[in-house]
C-alpha cells in the first residue's frame, strides 16, 4: 500500500487506485551536504541543521543510505518519470552518480501545471541549491535526457477524452467498425452494453482495390507490397471527396482516420486520400497502412482511429511539456516508453503505441533487475494496485502480442502481454447468495475505501487494515472531507461487520447452518478469495504456453501487491518472491534502464520454402538498414545498436500466427541468411500446441525488425553493511489462519544485506507495506532488494459442512479445473474450429452426472452436457472402468446436434467401486459426413442425413484409443444414398485425442484436490456449490413473484412465439414465491416438424439456463443447481422433445433462439432480438466457407438494443473482409447497419445489417435463416423490428426472394444480400427516453491481455 504525500503545499487525494500513496517529503540540502531522510514513522533520520531554502515546499529525497550510481557519472542529469494516473514517480540520476527518487501527485492544480515538469524543477532546485520559481522556464543546460512513461494515452481512451474524429472507410463500410467482430462483450448483459465508438462521423470514400483474378473483364494487375496481384476496380474520387472533408473543416473536425479495403498490400489510395486532407488543413492524419500495416482491416481500422483520436491529445501533451523548458528542451534527449517494452523519441510517440506505456516501465524494471538477480529464472510480474492487477512473465525475451483490446479498442501494434485482473485494493466486497465475491467493481479514488472516512464502500484495503496488516501511523492525516485525519480502523470495521452481519445471517439461517464467523474470519475468507482471483490467471498465462507456475520467482512491486506476494506465490506453488528495493517506483526505475527501440515492419504472402529464402533475406535486410538509420540519427554510434529478425509465420489454411525470432536458431544451408525460422517455429509450436503438421506449408504474414540503442545505463548498488541484529521499531498483531499473532514491524531503511526477517513481520518504507508470513523468511540481499522463501502454509482443517469462505475458493478451484482443461484442449487440437474458433466446452460432472463447473461458457453448450453425462451413467451402469472413455453425439442421449462431439471419462479413487466425478469435452467437429460438407445441411430431414452418429461409443477400451472402430463409424455415413462419410478424418481423430488429453488433465487436477482436501470434503462442496447456483435462482424467482404480487399481477406468466413454418412455441410460467420456484411448462408448442428445426430437449435446457443467468444479473456458478428451482415440462414428440430419428441441425442454431425468446418474453425482460444466427455456407469441390451474421438485439427497460451483433444463444466471431476475400472466391461488397430495421419504442431496437457477397467462382450457396415470415416482437407498447431477407441477384440483373432456407448454385457475377432482423423496441414510442441504465452501471475496471483475450474468443462461438 503506498503512502500519501503530506506536502506543505496542501495534501494530495488518496491514490486513484484505491490506495492512499507517496511519501511525506521535506525539503533536501544542497548538492554538497546531501539530502536529509525521513522515515517512515514521520522521525528525522540526520541532518536537522542542514539549511532549507525560502520557498521551498516540504520535502524529501528518497535516497537509498548507501550510494547508488546509474552508468558513468558525469556533469548532467538523467531523469526517468513514469507519469501515473494518480502520482508521478520521478528517478533521477545526479552528477556525481548518485540517485534521487520523488514521487508527487500527477494532478495538484492548485501548485503546479505539469507534475513530471514540477518534479524536475524540484530536484534541480534541491541538488543546485537555489530557488527555481515555477513561473520561468527550466535552465536544460545541465539535464542529458529524460525518459518518460505516460498514462495520458490510456487515460484519454479510458474517458474517451481524445480528438474530434472522422473516419474515412471504403464505400459499403461506414459500420464496419461499430459492427467489428459482430461478438458481444457479455455473454449474459442483455443490454449488450459496448464502448462508443471513437469517431464522431463517417466519409465513405468512393474506390476499391481486391485482388487479382483472371475473369473475364478484369483490369490490369499490379503489384502490392506483399507480392500479392491486385486490381484497381475504382481509383479514389479525390474530386467528390474534397467537399465533404471541406464540410467536416467547417464543423471543426481537424483529425482524420483513413482506413481503405487492402490497404496494407496497396497503400496509394490511402496516401492519396492522406495529402489531399492535409493540403485542405487536417492536423493530424492517421493512415491505417501506416499506423500498423498488418492484414485484417477491423483491427487495423481500429488502430488508426485510436492513433487519430490520441496522438493529437499526447501531441498537446508533450507542446505542454516542452514549455516548461528553455529551448523547449532542444538540446536534451526526451524519449518516451511505448507499449513494447521500447523507448522512442519525443516527436515519434503516437497514440496507438502509447497505452501501455505506464505498465510497461514495471515489466521493463523487473527483467532487468528481478530476473538478472535470481540466476535467470523465468519472473511472474505482479504489480496490484488499487482498481487492477497487473501480470506479465519474463524469461530472458519480452513477450509480446500484436493484436490486443484496451477499453474496448482493440489495437493492431506490438504490445507487451501485460495481463490486467479486476481485483486490486480498492476491489470491493460483496456476500451473494451464500459466496464471497471481491469485485470486479471499484471504490476509486473518490469516495475510496472505507477507511478513508469518505463513506466509500468496504474493499480489500478495509479487509487488510482490519486484519491488522496495514498499520494507519505509517500514514499522514490526510483523510476524511477535510482531509487532516488519519486513516479509520473503526469505519473499516464498521463497514465490514455490515457484510459480516449478512455472512452470519446466511450460515444461522440458510439450508446449512452453521456457526457464525468473526468479523477477522470474514475479513480473511475475502483476503483469500482475491487472492485465488489473481492467481487463476497467472496459472493460464503460464500454462496456456506450456509452462509450469511454480517454477517461476514472483517479482511484485507496485502499492498493494506487498501484502499478498506471500499468499500468491504459496498458492501458486512458488518459493521465492522477489520485491526490488524501489519496488513502490519500478517503473520509473525500468524507464532508466530501457533502451531505445525503432521497428520497422510490413506485411508479406510468401509461402517459407527455399525458393522465397533470398526474397526474405532482402526483406529483412532492408528493414534493419532502416532501423539502423533511425537508431543513428537519434545519436547512437553502430556498436550500440543490435537488431533482430522476426517472421510471422503460420501453417497455411490456419489462422495461428506466431512471431518467430531466429536468435536462437542460426542459419543454415536449408534456411535464410537471417537465420532457421522454420526451427523456431516448429519448436515453439510444439511447446505451446503439443504438435506440429510437418506435411503443412508454412506462410510467411510479415517481416519485422526489431532495432536496439543499448543505452548503456546500468544500476550499481554498494550494499549497507549489517550493524548488529535488525532492531524491531515495534510490535503489532496481525491475523493469519488460527488466530492472531504477535508481528514485528522493521523499517526497511534501516535493514543490511544479509538481515534475515522470520515471519510473521511487517517490512515497512514511505511507498510500501510488506507482510512476510508465518512460515516464511525475509533476507535482504546484496543488492539491497528483499528476497522472501515461502514455506508451506501449516496444514488446516477443511470440514464438509458448508463455509462461505472455503465455498467461494472452491468455486474458482472447480472453475479453474475446466479452464485448465479447455486449455490443454486449445493446445493440442489441430482443427481450426477448436484450435483458433475455441468452438469447444470443458466440464466437471459429481458421481450422478449433474454439472459442478463448466467454462468457458458457450451458451448452447450451457447444461446440455449434463444430459450427455446422465445418459452415459444410465445406459452404461457399472460396466465403466479405469482407462475407459466415452463418445457420444446422439440428440436423443444428451447432444445438441452430431458436430458436436462429446468425451466423457470417469473419474475413480482408491477405495471407491463407482466413479466420484466425470470430466467431459464437447468440440464442434467441422465435418463428420452426411449430405453436404460441414455437416449444416439446410434441407435435411433425417438425423441420419447429418453425419454420423454416437449414443454410447466406447472410443478408448482400457487404456486404448480404438482407432478402428471409430474410424469405421465416421465413415459409416457414406453408406446411405446421397450421403458421403468424414471429408476430414484426419482432423477429427487428432481433435477426438486431444479431448481425451484434455480430460486426462481433468483428472489430474481432480485428483490433486482429493489429496489436498479429501474426497468426502470436495464431493460436499461440489454439493455445496451447486446448493449456492439453486439459490441464487430461488433469490430471482422469488424477487420476481414478490414484484407482481405487489402490483396486483398474477404469479403465472406466459408467451407464444413462432417459427417460420408456423410451428407455435408456447410457455407458461408458475412461480411459487413461498418456495422460489417456478414450473416452465412448454405444453402446446408444435409438433415435430419436417426438416431440421427440431431442437433435443438438451437445447431447451441450454436455453433455460441460459435465460435464468440473464435473468439473475450478476456472476454465479453455472451448474445443476440453476435448475434444481425450475419443474420444466416438454412434450414429447414436439419440436423441442422430437423422436430419436427427427433432424435437429436447424434446431440448435435457430429454434434454440426462439425458445429464448419465448422465455424472456415471459418475463418481460427485453423486447426479442433477431432470433436467428443466419447460418450461410458457401462451397465447391475446392472451398468451403461457413458464418454466421449478427442482427440487431431487442431492447429492455432503461436500454436501446445494440445494432449489428449477435445475440443470445451465439456469439460467433465473423472473418474480417480482407481475410475473406483473399482466401475465398467472393468481394464482400457492402456490411454495413441495416438503419432503421430495430422496432420503434421508447427504447428502439437494434438494427440488423446488410451483407452484400459477389461471387467470382461457381459455388454451392445453402442458407438457413429465420425471422424471414415473423417479425421479432416488441414489449410494452414498443414496435416489432423489421423482418430478414435473402435476396440473390443475377448477374444480369435478375432478383430473386431466396427465402429463409435453400440451397442454389451461383455464378460468378451473381450477388447474395442478405438482409438480417431488427430488434424490438421496448415502451410506447410517443414517450422520451431516459437515459439509458447501461450508461449508469458502477465502474467495473476494464481487463485486458492474452488470459481476457482467450476468453473473450472463447465466449464468442
Amino acid at each position: 500500500m503506498e503512502t500519501p504525500a503530506a506536502r506543505g503545499s496542501g495534501p494530495p487525494e488518496p491514490d486513484a487506485t484505491g490506495e492512499p500513496g507517496g511519501p511525506r517529503f521535506r525539503a533536501g540540502g544542497g548538492r554538497g551536504q546531501g539530502p536529509e531522510r525521513v522515515r517512515p514513522n514521520g522521525r528525522r533520520a540526520s541532518g536537522a541543521d542542514r539549511p532549507v531554502l525560502p520557498g521551498l515546499p516540504a520535502e524529501e529525497s528518497l535516497l537509498d543510505s548507501s550510494p547508488t550510481t546509474m552508468g558513468s557519472p558525469e556533469e548532467r542529469f538523467h531523469f526517468a518519470i513514469d507519469r501515473g494516473g494518480t502520482f508521478t514517480d520521478v528517478f533521477a540520476q545526479c552528477p556525481g552518480g548518485h540517485v534521487r527518487v520523488l514521487k508527487l501527485l500527477s494532478e495538484d492544480p492548485a501548485n503546479y501545471v505539469d507534475a513530471p515538469t514540477e518534479g524536475i524543477r524540484r530536484i534541480l532546485e534541491q541538488e543546485g541549491g537555489m530557488l527555481l520559481p515555477r513561473d520561468r522556464p527550466l535552465d536544460t543546460s545541465r539535464i542529458a535526457s529524460i525518459r518518460m512513461g505516460t498514462t495520458v494515452a490510456t487515460n484519454a481512451l479510458l474517458e474517451r477524452r481524445g480528438e474530434r474524429v472522422a473516419l474515412l472507410v471504403t464505400r459499403g463500410f461506414r459500420d464496419l467498425l461499430h459492427v467489428g467482430t459482430q461478438a458481444r462483450e457479455d455473454l449474459f448483459d442483455l443490454a449488450v452494453p459496448m464502448p462508443e465508438m471513437l469517431y464522431e462521423e463517417v466519409l465513405e470514400v468512393d474506390e476499391r482495390v481486391v485482388l487479382y483474378r483472371e475473369e473475364p473483364g478484369a483490369g490490369m494487375p499490379v503489384k502490392g507490397r506483399t507480392g500479392d496481384l491486385l486490381e484497381v476496380q475504382q481509383p479514389v474520387d479525390l474530386g467528390g471527396l474534397r467537399g465533404k472533408l471541406e464540410g467536416l473543416l467547417s464543423r471543426g473536425i481537424r483529425s482524420l482516420a483513413v482506413v481503405l479495403m487492402h490497404s496494407y498490400t496497396w497503400a496509394q489510395h490511402e496516401q492519396q486520400v492522406g495529402a489531399l486532407a492535409r493540403e485542405l488543413g487536417f492536423t493530424h492524419v492517421s493512415l491505417s497502412s501506416e499506423a500498423m500495416p498488418m492484414v485484417r482491416i477491423v483491427p487495423r481500422g481500429h488502430t488508426a482511429c485510436a492513433d487519430a483520436y490520441l496522438t493529437p491529445t499526447i501531441q498537446r501533451y508533450v507542446q505542454g511539456f516542452r514549455r516548461g523548458f528553455q529551448g523547449q528542451l532542444k538540446d536534451v534527449q526526451v524519449l518516451f516508453m511505448r507499449s513494447d517494452g521500447g523507448l522512442a523519441p519525443m516527436d515519434s510517440f503516437s497514440g496507438s503505441r502509447a497505452v501501455l506505456s505506464g505498465p510497461a516501465g514495471g515489466v521493463v524494471g523487473y527483467s532487468a533487475t528481478t530476473y538478472r538477480v535470481e540466476g535467470g529464472h523465468p519472473v511472474i510480474g505482479f504489480d496490484m494496485g488499487g482498481t487492477s492487477t497487473d501480470v506479465s512473465r519474463y524469461a530472458g525475451e519480452f513477450e509480446h502480442v500484436f493484436e490486443a483490446s484496451t477499453a474496448g479498442v482493440t489495437l493492431q501494434a506490438p504490445q507487451l502481454d501485460i495481463n490486467t485482473v479486476a481485483a486490486g485494493g480498492g476491489s470491493r466486497l460483496f456476500f451473494r447468495s451464500g459466496l464471497f465475491v471481491v469485485g470486479p467493481e471499484s471504490a476509486g479514488a473518490h469516495p475510496g475505501p472505507a477507511c478513508y472516512r469518505k463513506g466509500g464502500p468496504v474493499t480489500v484495503t478495509d479487509a487488510n487494515l482490519v486484519l491488522g496488516r496495514l498499520l494507519p501511523a505509517s500514514f499522514p492525516r490526510i483523510f476524511g472531507p477535510g482531509e487532516d485525519q488519519p486513516l479509520s480502523p473503526e469505519a473499516s470495521r464498521k463497514a465490514l461487520e455490515a457484510v459480516a452481519t449478512e455472512v452470519n445471517s446466511f450460515l444461522t439461517n440458510g439450508p446449512c447452518p452453521a456457526s457464525p464467523l468473526s468479523l477477522e474470519e470474514v475479513a480473511m475468507g475475502f483476503v483469500r478469495v482475491a487472492n485465488e482471483a489473481m492467481c487463476r490467471p497467472i496459472r493460464v498465462l503460464t500454462q496456456a504456453r506450456g509452462h509450469d507456475p511454480s517454477a517461476h520467482v514472483l517479482a511484485c512491486f507496485g502499492g498493494a501487491g506487498g501484502q499478498h506476494a506471500c499468499a500468491i506465490a504459496r498458492a501458486l506453488g512458488m518459493d521465492t518472491v522477489h520485491i526490488h528495493r524501489h519496488s513502490g517506483l519500478l517503473s520509473a526505475l525500468g524507464l532508466a534502464l530501457a533502451d531505445v527501440v525503432h521497428e520497422a515492419q510490413e506485411p508479406c504472402s510468401l509461402p517459407y520454402a527455399p525458393e522465397t529464402f533470398v526474397q526474405l533475406d532482402q526483406r529483412l535486410s532492408r528493414l534493419e538498414e532502416q532501423c539502423v538509420d533511425a537508431l543513428r540519427a537519434q545519436g547512437f554510434p553502430r556498436a550500440q545498436i543490435s537488431t533482430e529478425s522476426f517472421l510471422h509465420l503460420r501453417y497455411q489454411g490456419t489462422d495461428c500466427a506466431l512471431m518467430v525470432s531466429a536468435h536462437q536458431h542460426p542459419a543454415t544451408a536449408h534456411s535464410p541468411r537471417a537465420g532457421d525460422f522454420g526451427a523456431g517455429f516448429v519448436e515453439r509450436y510444439m511447446r505451446e500446441f503439443g504438435f506440429i503438421i510437418p506435411e503443412r506449408p508454412v506462410v510467411v504474414d510479415d517481416v519485422r525488425v526489431r532495432g536496439t540503442g543499448r543505452s548503456g545505463l546500468r544500476l550499481e548498488y554498494v550494499p549497507k553493511a549489517q550493524s548488529g541484529p535488525p532492531r524491531v521499531d515495534k510490535t503489532t498483531r496481525c491475523y493469519f489462519e488460527g488466530g492472531y499473532q504477535e508481528t514485528p514491524v522493521y523499517l526497511l531503511g534501516e535493514l543490511g544485506a544479509g538481515h534475515k526477517l522470520q515471519g510473521p513481520c511487517l517490512l515497512i518504507d514511505s511507498n510500501s507495506t510488506i507482510l512476510v508470513e508465518p512460515a516464511c523468511q525475509a533476507e535482504v540481499t546484496e543488492t539491497g532488494d528483499i528476497r522472501i522463501s515461502v514455506g508451506a502454509e501449516a496444514p488446516g482443517t477443511v470440514g464438509a459442512q458448508l463455509d462461505p469462505i472455503h465455498l467461494s475458493i472452491f468455486s474458482h478451484r472447480f472453475m479453474g479445473i475446466a479452464e485448465q482443461m479447455g486449455r490443454i484442449l486449445q493446445r493440442t487440437a489441430i482443427s481450426t474450429n477448436i484450435k483458433e474458433r475455441l468452438d469447444f466446452s470443458c466440464a466437471l460432472f459429481g458421481p450422478d452426472g449433474g454439472l459442478v463447473s463448466n467454462a468457458p461458457h458457450i451458451p448452447v453448450h450451457l447444461g446440455a452436457m449434463q444430459e450427455t453425462v446422465q445418459f452415459q451413467i444410465q445406459h452404461v451402469g457399472a460396466d465403466l472402468h479405469p482407462g475407459d472413455v466415452l463418445l457420444s453425439n446422439h440428440p436423443c442421449a444428451g447432444g445438441s446436434h452430431l458436430p458436436d462431439l462429446t468425451v466423457i471419462t470417469p473419474v475413480f479413487w482408491p477405495g471407491q467401486t463407482r466413479p466420484v466425478f466425470y470430466v467431459a469435452s464437447r468440440g464442434h467437429h467441422a465435418d463428420i459426413g452426411g449430405i453436404t460438407p460441414g455437416s449444416m445441411p439446410p434441407h435435411s430431414t433425417t438425423l441420419q442425413q447429418e453425419g454420423a452418429i454416437f449414443l454410447s461409443f466406447r472410443l478408448v477400451q482400457a487404456g486404448v484409443f480404438q482407432e478402428e472402430g471409430v474410424t469405421e463409424a465416421l465413415r459409416a455415413p457414406g453408406k446411405i444414398p446421397g450421403c458421403s462419410g468424414t471429408r476430414n478424418l484426419h482432423d477429427n481423430l487428432s481433435d477426438l485425442r486431444a479431448q481425451v488429453a484434455a480430460n486426462q488433465k481433468g483428472i489430474q487436477l481432480v485428483g490433486e484436490l482429493i489429496g489436498q482436501y479429501g474426497l468426502e470434503v470436495v464431493q460436499a462442496y461440489m454439493g455445496h456449490i451447486q446448493a449456492n447456483a439453486e439459490l441464487a435462482v430461488r433469490d430471482m424467482l422469488r424477487a420476481f413473484g414478490t414484484s407482481r404480487q405487489a402490483q396486483g399481477l398474477p404469479l403465472e406468466v406466459s408467451a407464444e412465439d413462432h417459427m417460420d413454418d408456423g410451428s407455435p412455441i408456447r410457455l407458461r410460467v408458475q412461480i411459487d414465491v413461498s418456495e422460489g420456484s417456478a414450473v416452465f411448462d412448454f405444453s402446446g408448442t408444435g409438433p415435430e416438424v419436417f426438416g431440421n428445426l427440431n431442437a433435443p430437449r438438451a437445447i431447451t435446457l441450454s436455453a433455460l439456463i441460459y435465460c435464468l443467468r440473464c435473468l439473475v444479473g450478476r456472476d454465479i456458478p453455472l451448474n445443476q443447481g440453476c435448475l434444481a428451482p425450475v419443474h420444466v415440462v416438454i412434450p414429447k414428440g414436439s419440436i423441442l422433445d422430437p423422436s430419436p430419428e427427427a433432424a435437429v441441425v436447424g434446431g440448435n442454431v435457430l429454434t434454440s433462439q426462439r425458445v429464448v425468446d419465448v422465455i424472456l418474453g415471459a418475463f418481460g425482460a427485453c423486447a426479442a432480438s433477431q432470433g436467428c444466427m443466419n447460418n450461410v455456407t458457401l462451397g465447391n469441390a475446392h472451398m468451403g466457407y461457413y458464418e454466421t451474421v449478427a442482427g440487431g438485439a431487442g431492447a429492455g427497460p432503461g436500454w436501446h438494443g445494440r445494432s449489428g451483433v449477435h445475440s443470445h444463444m451465439t456469439n460467433t466471431r465473423i472473418t474480417d473482409p480482407e481475410i475473406l476475400e483473399s482466401r475465398y472466391p467472393v468481394i464482400l461488397r457492402r456490411f454495413e447497419l441495416r438503419l432503421g430495421s430495430g422496432g420503434r419504442g421508447r427504447f428502439r431496437g437494434g438494427d440488423g445489417v446488410i451483407r452484400e457477397l459477389l461471387f467470382r467462382e461457381e459455388a454451392l450457396l445453402s442458407v438457413l435463416t429465420e425471422r424471414r415470415a415473423f417479425q421479432p416482437y416488441g414489449l410494452m407498447g414498443g414496435e416489432p423490428g423489421t423482418r430478414g431477407l435473402n435476396l440473390l441477384i443475377r448477374k444480369g440483373g435478375r432478383t430473386v426472394n431466396l427465402g429463409g432456407k435453400t440451397s442454389v448454385l451461383v455464378s460468378p457475377g451473381d450477388v447474395f444480400c442478405l438482409h438480417t432482423p431488427g430488434g424490438g423496441g421496448y415502451g410506447d414510442p410517443e414517450d422520451p427516453a431516459p437515459l439509458p441504465a447501461s450508461l449508469l452501471q458502477p465502474l467495473a475496471f476494464p481487463e485486458r491481455g492474452s488470459v481476457y483475450e482467450y476468453r473473450r474468443a472463447q465466449e464468442t462461438v
